[in-house]
């Protein structure tokens, strides 16, 4: 059991509270939250903000197993009986709560309920559930490190969009499924305008707002099949698969609106927000160094123009 818990699979953690623990203790129902054996509608959600709290909520605030020999008899706190909705599908009245750690930090919570054989939870039983949860809460919280290393290789620190490295990747995916299915791509280039006089004018800490403002505004201007991308240190990609040009064109010019409508705020002073953008349209046999460099020349264009503006790249005339 100790192998089968010592994975980077949620699912087959869970599996293993709610079917092989309860088999060891002789329980007939597990609840982990993310998976339970019940036959029956339950709450999935347990705010943390419940008064008066529920046991679930006392285990995970006191990061102490709480047995319950009686829950009729339960003193702290006293459970009424019409607070417990599904108190009829129960045989017993007793149960296990095991807030579940990593690190003295609460990563879940493991509630067992209905000895099969009636009775109390025994010494035996309470030493195998404490061992397991120890198990069972380090390979969560292995599971949640995973996941956030994971994030930070392919992710920008601080705007949280997709980093240049996994830009490519996204685009020589999108680029194979187009060869494979048909469609074009169509990608946007942003630039920040004026970023350089922002920094120099309010400092780096100002400049690192703004970028992270105008992110936002580029996000919400985007569907979300499509990825945006912080592609240098002033600079965002947006790939749009299977987008004509002129949905392409739209969108850019709502991210153009959106960015430049509203400043933004540093130490009580407002700093106006403007891109300049370039897009182009492209087959999938272009490489993805031709789609970068040629919308760049787009936005290029739109920084010569006088900024705050959209520009199209135009192929050469044959």
């Amino acid at each position: 059991m100790a192998r089968q818990i010592n994975c980077l699979d949620l699912d087959r953690i869970a599996d293993v509270c709610i079917k092989n623990i309860a088999n060891l203790v002789s329980v007939r129902f597990a609840l982990h939250l993310y998976k339970h054996n019940h036959p029956f509608l339950i709450n999935k959600i347990v705010s943390l903000n419940q008064n008066p709290p529920s046991l679930m909520v006392m285990a995970v605030r006191s990061k102490e197993l709480i047995l319950v020999e009686d829950i009729d008899a339960h003193k702290k706190p006293v459970i009424k009986k019409s607070q417990r909705a599904f108190a009829e599908n129960y045989k017993t009245n007793n149960c296990a709560i095991v807030p579940l750690i990593c690190q003295d930090r609460v990563v879940g919570v493991l509630n067992l309920a209905d000895k099969i054989k009636g009775g109390s939870f025994n010494g035996e039983d309470i030493v195998l559930i404490e061992l397991i949860s120890q198990l069972v809460g380090a390979s969560i919280g292995n599971i949640k490190l995973f996941e956030k290393i994971q994030r930070q290789a392919t992710t920008d620190g601080l705007t949280g969009l997709v980093n240049h490295k996994t830009f490519y990747e996204i685009l020589e995916k999108e680029l194979n499924r187009s060869r494979r299915y048909g469609g074009q791509i169509s990608l946007i280039m942003v630039d920040v305008d004026n970023l350089k006089k922002i920094n120099d004018t309010h400092g780096h800490r100002a400049g690192d707002k703004v970028i992270k403002e105008i992110s936002r505004r580029i996000k919400q201007c985007i569907r979300q099949i499509d990825t945006a991308a912080r592609y240098g240190g002033d600079e965002f990609a947006v790939i749009l698969p299977n987008t004509p040009l002129t949905d392409a064109t739209i969108a850019a010019e709502r991210m153009v609106e959106a960015v430049s409508q509203t400043p933004t705020t540093w130490r009580k002073e407002q700093i106006q927000l403007s891109i300049s953008v370039g897009v182009g349209q492209y087959d999938a046999d272009t490489n993805p160094e031709d789609i970068t460099s040629r919308s760049d020349e787009a936005l290029y264009s739109a920084k010569q123009a006088g900024k705050n503006t959209v520009r199209i790249f135009e192929p050469p005339k044959k």
